[in-house]
């Protein structure tokens, strides 16, 4: 069997050769000759995939090691036999960390406390779940708005996208980007979404870029609207909107899932879709191991207790750092995320010294004391 896999997905050279012959290219270098040849692709969101590309390939099953599948045509592929799997959930703990850290660096820039803020969460899937569990964990109130589920399930956890703009202090959107539907969420965020809020929130999209529509989102922070962006998912990638990166609080390279723990997760997905779907039968594929970070012991001894949990937070990760280096150079939007030094999740590390005050919330939110 012929694999074609991104030669960026990390922990999977030497890892898929255990399931055939593979070749690996940049993700932008997946092209209609490249693929024509192969049985399996493994995939990230560089590039579409749909007729142009796939037509007359012997193509026969996608590997997205994402989350979403808006780079795929999926009715085109079911159309004509070309299977499609991605990684529901993998990368969920990183975009709450992510989420997590954001919104301890607005708390302490405006400064405000989030126990006193209530948040809207648009999407209430694996990664929107995650996210409003964090939330109560900090202590804020949690608005959950999710009108598919709220279909499925009734309307007890759920409210109205009203009710969110009447009383959220920050909206986060964490839905897949459909462009066509009863509840298709391109531009979720235009000009009628915006004009409509009413505490002046700030607005976070790590989840889809077509989600949020930049001039709105620019109009809004004119004219006062809204307090501010933070801003993982861009529309246009990777020519985005330099302007609307000017003006955002945070500013990053869609890097939000990008934890090495959501990255091996991913990839092992990636890998177990493709021993299922060409019955490989390979019962115990080996893995390559998450190295251990350069400073796993959180020592907060010299931390007051007030600021031990944003220290904590943005000791495993600070947005400042992806946001300064974009503001920089933006051209390198692609570069950035192709070249990101994956980090780890809060399990990883161990907090000693921790104030009874704040031990908890750390715990719950997945640190180990030492």
């Amino acid at each position: 069997m012929k694999i074609l896999a991104d030669a960026h997905i990390p922990y999977l050279r030497g890892v898929a050769e255990q399931f055939g012959e593979v070749e690996y290219l940049p993700g932008n270098q997946f092209t209609r000759d490249a693929i024509t040849e192969k049985d399996a692709l493994i995939v990230r969101t560089v590039t579409h995939f749909g007729e142009e590309i796939l037509s007359g390939s012997r193509v026969k099953l996608i590997c997205s090691a994402t989350i979403g599948f808006d780079h795929i045509d999926t009715a085109w592929c079911d159309a004509h036999g070309v299977a499609w799997r991605t990684a529901p959930g993998c990368n969920a703990a990183s975009v709450e960390q992510y989420v997590t850290a954001s919104l301890l660096y607005l708390a302490e820039k405006y400064p405000f406390d989030l126990k006193e803020k209530t948040i809207g969460i648009v999407g209430v899937g694996n990664v929107g779940s995650k996210v409003g569990a964090a939330c109560r964990k900090l202590g804020m109130r949690v608005l959950l708005n999710d009108p598919p589920r709220q279909e499925r399930e009734g309307a007890g956890l759920f409210v109205d996208i009203g009710t969110i703009q009447r009383e959220a202090d920050i909206i986060t959107f964490h839905t897949p980007l459909t462009k066509t539907g009863e509840h298709k969420t391109h531009h979720l965020a235009d000009d009628r979404f915006l004009e409509s809020v009413e505490k002046k929130p700030f607005i976070i999209n790590a989840a889809r870029g077509g989600i949020t529509d930049n001039q709105a989102l620019k109009k809004a922070i004119h004219t006062g609207n809204i307090a501010g962006v933070v801003i993982d998912c861009w529309e246009n990638e990777p020519e985005i909107d330099r302007e609307l990166l000017r003006m955002a609080h945070i500013a990053t390279p869609h890097i939000a899932g990008y934890s090495a723990d959501g990255k091996w997760t991913a990839t092992k997905m990636s890998l177990e879709n493709l021993n299922r779907f060409f019955n490989i039968g390979i019962e115990e594929p080996q893995y390559q191991e998450i190295a251990i970070p350069s400073e796993p012991v959180i020592d907060l001894q010299e931390i007051t207790p007030e600021y031990q949990l944003p220290h904590a937070v943005w000791h495993t990760y600070n947005p400042l750092t992806e946001t300064t280096a974009l503001k920089s150079s933006p051209e390198k939007f692609y570069w950035f995320r192709s070249n990101y030094p994956l980090r780890r999740e809060y399990p990883a590390y161990r907090i000693l010294h921790t104030h009874a005050t704040v031990l908890n919330t750390l715990l719950s939110l997945g640190f180990r004391e030492k």
